[in-house]
This record gives structure tokens, sequence and C-alpha cells, in this order.
């Protein structure tokens, strides 16, 4: 799992922002104005379609940045 492909998938639950403010590093409920709950929920669904992983709201509300969430999701698909 690469954090790359990730960003990619993440971003791509966006229809208004641009891929190039995804990074690892981008605090998205701060720097994604279009972040909402909807879109909480379908990374939760994308997480689960693409990785076969199921996280939760609390994994997003703990999570900080793109890379955060992405080594959630990488802990629980290499359990």
């Amino acid at each position: 799992m690469e954090i790359t492909s990730f960003i990619v998938n993440f971003a791509a639950q966006f229809e208004d922002s641009d891929i190039s403010k995804f990074t690892p590093k981008t605090n998205f409920k701060i720097e994604i104005e279009e972040w909402d709950s909807l879109i909480s929920l379908s990374v939760i669904a994308m997480v689960d379609e693409k990785y076969g992983i199921v996280i939760k709201g609390e994994d997003i509300n703990n999570s900080k940045t793109i890379e955060d969430l992405f080594l959630i999701v990488k802990q629980k698909y290499e359990q």
C-alpha cells in the first residue's frame, strides 16, 4: 500500500478541490474547504471498497493529516 495511490483515491472524493491541494501533510479538515460529514462518509466507503478495510468516524476524527489517516488504514490493512 502506497500513500500516493491513497491520496489519489482520497482526493477523488472531492468534486471541487484541486488535486494539488492534497499532500501527505494536508490537514484535510482545515485546509480543504469542501470537507464535510458527507465526504467523511465517502472516505469511509472508499477505504472499504478500495482496501477492504473498515474505518470509523473515530479514525477520521483522530487524524489531522491525510498521512495520519493513511497510517491508520495501512496498520489495519497489515493486520
